[in-house]
């Protein structure tokens, strides 16, 4: 009996092994979108299992739902409209030229010699609700005028901003990887900001600063000469034609929002969320508690937020409602593959709880006494590695660490601690399998070999003491 069962052990963590070796297989080799290669993985674990038709995929005289709808519905329900509205208060921000705004007062209270840390600072509190890449995009000229006035590397004024980038897109809701992490272990946000941030800022302080200013002193870069040159151009049109306003780009007639609304519309969705949160602690017997629980939920809570960002940075500095809901229409338009690489990722967890390797796992790591915050940063590093995409690497081992600590009674904090060790993995060694390592490399005029000596070392300074930070703290909460 006991020779059974060890049998059936090994050959659940085997099939497992195997599914995973397959959706390698089809994103690295095949070149298989990473969506369509986690259903054929899942499917193929789930048939491989021996589960019934009914079971994966339902049946017409069946009213049972089926793992297919409940994997995808059920993390799609709950990340959706979060990142949704996420993304449509980010191109708003983007759009008043908040960036602009944030980024100019940094530095100019911090000077010259604190430029370095100002562009870190911009980049973190602007990548709280913008994409990485987008916050490249809008950002990268800021880091080209700070360089060319400071004859000095674009590598030191860019290695804080990345790190700032990074680390929100990386621990910090409403991004997707953070919030499906949060999702397929049942943390509540507020908790994933929180904990999010004591992870993540001491990573960015040792990725972004320390090591930005260490490598900023040994790799010289220039600023781009197709950026010089424009800049060159612009500067004759003004001299032919005084009326061109310097400050200003052509499209946008409002006027600059003020520092104060620019922080106000980030912060509102964060403290509701947190109130919400925290609230059943210190609150408990209040009256107000439904209100708060009410406005704190995520979605609500976004939803308020992008409202002012219409009305505030929109609508009260000129800017036509058929002009912002445009905006919102092609803002979404990028997210559309990432909601489903989700969803697929959600599909290879419920099938695998369904299939009990979850439990032939847990009982591995209780016998070899490893601790499942570990296992979740190591997975996710190698798929990472392997792969490229954090997102895919965070939803695959979320799937995977999600039966694992099901009715293991985890608080709330340490569920958190083990999504963040996940989002942490997912970031380590960005290198050559990676688009973003791509679009650095090309934004910042580095060679493949600066690359890697600049961001892929500082995303895996990023990753270890991000994870450092959640391990740490995983043994006291």
């Amino acid at each position: 009996m006991v020779h059974w069962l060890q049998h059936e052990t090994g050959g659940l963590l085997l099939l497992c092994a195997v599914s995973i070796a397959v959706l390698l297989f089809l994103i690295i080799k095949v070149k298989l979108e990473p969506f369509i290669a986690l259903i054929v993985s899942s499917l193929a674990l789930a048939l491989a299992a021996g589960l019934s038709v009914e079971q994966i995929v339902g049946t017409a005289l069946s009213s049972k739902t089926s793992l297919l709808e409940t994997g995808f519905g059920g993390i799609l329900g709950h990340i959706a409209p979060i990142v949704g509205l996420g993304t449509i208060l980010g191109a708003i921000l983007e759009r008043s030229g908040g960036a602009d705004v944030l980024t100019r007062r940094l530095l100019s209270v911090a000077g010259e010699r604190g430029a370095p840390l100002a562009m870190g600072l911009a980049g973190l509190i602007f990548g709280i609700p913008v994409f990485f890449d987008v916050g490249i995009f809008v950002l990268a000229p800021l880091v080209y005028i700070t360089a060319r006035q400071g004859g000095r590397s674009l590598v030191l004024y860019a290695m804080p901003l990345l790190a700032g980038l990074s680390m929100t897109h990386a621990f910090l809701p409403p991004h997707p990887g953070p919030v499906a992490a949060g999702g397929l272990l049942g943390v509540p946000l507020g908790w994933l900001i929180v904990l999010g941030l004591v992870c993540g800022i001491p990573a960015f302080l040792v990725a972004g600063v320390a090591w930005g200013a260490w490598i900023g002193k040994r790799v010289f870069i220039e600023v781009p000469d197709e950026y010089i040159a424009a800049e060159r151009e612009k500067e004759e049109r003004r001299g032919e034609d005084p009326k061109v306003d310097a400050g200003k780009a052509p499209e946008t007639a409002a006027p600059e929002p003020s520092l104060a609304l620019v922080g106000l519309i980030i912060a509102v969705p964060l403290v509701l969320i947190l109130l919400a949160t925290f609230s059943t602690v210190w609150w408990e017997d209040s009256p107000a508690l439904p209100t708060l629980t009410f406005l704190g939920n995520p979605v609500v809570a976004l939803t308020i937020a992008v409202l002012l960002a219409m009305y505030l940075l929109g609508i009260r500095r000129g800017i036509p409602a058929a002009e912002l809901s445009d905006l919102a229409t092609k803002s979404l338009q990028p997210i559309g593959m990432i909601l489903l690489v989700v969803g697929g990722g959600a599909l290879f967890g419920a099938v695998v709880s369904a299939t009990g390797v979850g439990k032939a796992l847990a009982g591995t790591l209780a016998d070899a006494g490893l601790p499942v915050i570990v296992l979740a940063y190591l997975i996710a590093c190698g798929l990472r590695l392997a792969q490229g995409s954090a997102t895919v690497a965070i939803v695959t081992t979320g799937g995977i660490v999600a039966p694992l600590v099901q009715g293991e009674h985890h608080s709330h904090a340490h569920l958190a601690l083990i999504a963040i060790a996940i989002s942490a993995g997912s970031i380590i060694a960005s290198h050559v399998n990676d688009g973003g390592f791509w679009i650095i490399s090309r934004y910042f005029n580095m060679s493949v070999r600066d690359t890697l000596r600049t961001w892929t070392v500082l995303e895996t300074i990023l990753s270890v003491v991000g994870f450092a930070m959640a391990g740490g703290l995983s043994i006291f909460i």
